[in-house]
């Protein structure tokens, strides 16, 4: 083993698709990281849901696994931060912590029919003007409220106080705690459709609305806080303090040093998710975008602007799983590659529904323009830009909102950072920078969703001593300048936004 003093960082990043685990010393060097994939379910269309047990258990073979690849001890760890697939709800018994069901994913849209009638009671305003998001099958809420009709005796145990609901945060918080701990931050409350984002607590009123016991949920806390201790794992040592929670897209700002208003990023994961800085405004969009909660720390909440595409590098996977386009999803860049262009084909990867700015869970994907001439690396090209054309509707219904808001800097985005496994992609980034018509900065550290709860709970046990410290580390690894000619970008785009309207439509 390593001989290092005691000032590592463990960060568990629990995605969508597997876990990641990374460890983070002192002088900010990732020492090792590694991932464990989990079983996606999917018991009738448009459903999706996680087994809990398979969740603790990637990040627990993950841990270990980052562990033995840096050569260190989990005794050396000062700090544990987690940051998680937001929306997707959990709910447990109080006394075992079973789950009453496997978990529902923020991609699953079972409960469009309840959304629908919200929508037609009259509630969408107010649920807009407390929360800043939409009533839209992607957030906790309704997927709550579904559990506890749902599930057999479900409602008689959330209102007697003995079920606890939480975002996967919540659950692994109160697993490594040994029970002890029901909590959350203020990130991952502002995604459930039940925190006012001017106060950050629990709302009355919506719970009301959607039928939720306020005992279900978990104590709001500020992102500085030590959430928890470790306590009676088989992998972690007690007592190491957990210093961080902190949503996958908020976290990947903070890992982008994203920490001034108007500062950008976009991670290109299982979906796409563009975030921008507000300070301390919430910026209320008319263009279809959400006023979210980015982190508070001693006290003061600092807000974000975001955008999200419901499928993003999953349509890579769709190509191998679904299409065989592909044998491996590292090919597709090779595949797109070998063609000048799309040969005029576009391809809408609304495999879920099309989420921000269009919000339109019954729009279906669609590849159109196909001719005799297309081949599988046009479609596998028209994926890839159906990906950057999805993230350029949303800065440019962003750019719009900035526009229309007296407290917001009008030509604020200038550089847009990107993270996540798709941003190595360099086609696609070269494609996105074209259109958005600024440029797309990759950083050396591309697992910055990992990176941003490492250094959020460095910086709460005091590993770290300011933002400025972490700015300063911060390293560019690629800069992708506009290069497509202005009728080109705009003839791309009319093109897309015919697509669109298809596929909305059917």
């Amino acid at each position: 083993m390593n001989k290092i003093e005691k000032g590592v960082i463990l960060a568990i990043d629990q995605g969508t698709t597997g876990s990641k685990a990374l460890l983070l010393d002192s002088n900010l060097v990732v020492l090792a990281e590694a991932s464990r994939e989990f079983p996606q379910h999917f018991p009738e269309p448009g459903q999706v849901e996680h087994d809990l047990d398979e969740i603790y258990q990637s990040v627990r073979e993950s841990t270990m696994a980052a562990l033995e690849a840096a050569g260190i001890e989990a005794s050396t760890i000062a700090a544990v931060g987690i940051t998680n697939q937001r929306e997707t709800t959990a709910i447990w018994q109080a006394d075992d912590g079973r789950p009453i069901h496997r978990a529902i994913v923020w991609q699953d849209r079972r409960t469009a029919e309840m959304c629908r009638e919200l929508k037609e009671a009259g509630h969408e305003e107010l649920f807009r003007k407390k929360t800043g998001l939409v009533l839209d099958p992607y957030f906790s809420g309704t997927k709550i409220a579904w559990l506890l009709d749902k599930v057999e005796g479900a409602r008689a145990l959330a209102e007697a106080g003995e079920l606890r609901f939480g975002t996967i945060d919540t659950y692994l918080c109160w697993l490594l705690s040994g029970a002890e701990a029901h909590v959350t931050d203020i990130s991952n409350a502002s995604r459930t459709l039940l925190m006012d984002l001017d106060s950050g607590k629990w709302d009355e009123e919506l719970l009301g609305i959607l039928g939720i016991p306020s005992t279900l949920l978990p104590e709001i806390r500020d992102n500085d806080s030590v959430f928890a201790r470790t306590s009676g794992l088989d992998f972690l040592p007690d007592g190491i303090p957990v210093g961080a929670l902190i949503g996958d897209q908020q976290s990947a700002l903070f890992g982008q040093t994203c920490f001034e208003t108007g500062e950008a990023k976009c991670t290109y994961g299982t979906g796409g998710f563009l975030m921008l800085n507000t300070g301390e405004s919430i910026i209320r969009s008319d263009s279809g975008l959400l006023s979210t909660a980015a982190w508070r720390t001693g006290g003061e909440t600092t807000y974000a602007l975001e955008g999200s595409a419901f499928i993003a590098g999953a349509i890579v996977q769709w190509l191998r799983d679904g299409l065989g386009l592909i044998k491996d999803s590292s090919e597709i860049e090779g595949l797109a590659r070998s063609v000048e262009d799309s040969g005029g084909v576009v391809f809408v990867p609304a495999l879920a529904g099309l989420g921000a700015p269009h919000w339109d869970p019954q729009a279906r994907g669609m590849i159109a323009g196909l001719t005799r001439g297309s081949t599988a690396a046009h479609i596998g090209r028209a994926a890839l830009e159906g990906v950057a054309f999805q993230m350029n509707d949303i800065l440019t219904a962003m750019r719009k909102d900035l526009q229309e808001d007296e407290t917001s800097s009008k030509d604020s985005i200038r550089e847009l950072k990107v993270d996540g496994g798709a941003s190595n992609n360099d086609l696609l980034m070269q494609f996105q920078a074209d259109l958005l018509g600024c440029d797309a900065v990759r950083p050396a550290i591309t697992s910055t969703t990992a990176l941003g709860a490492a250094l959020q709970a460095g910086l709460t046990v005091g590993i770290f001593n300011s933002l400025q410290q972490i700015r300063e580390t911060w390293r560019e690894d690629r800069r992708f300048s506009p290069e497509m000619d202005a009728s080109k970008v705009n003839e791309n785009t009319a093109r897309w936004e015919a697509a669109v309207r298809q596929a909305r439509t059917g």
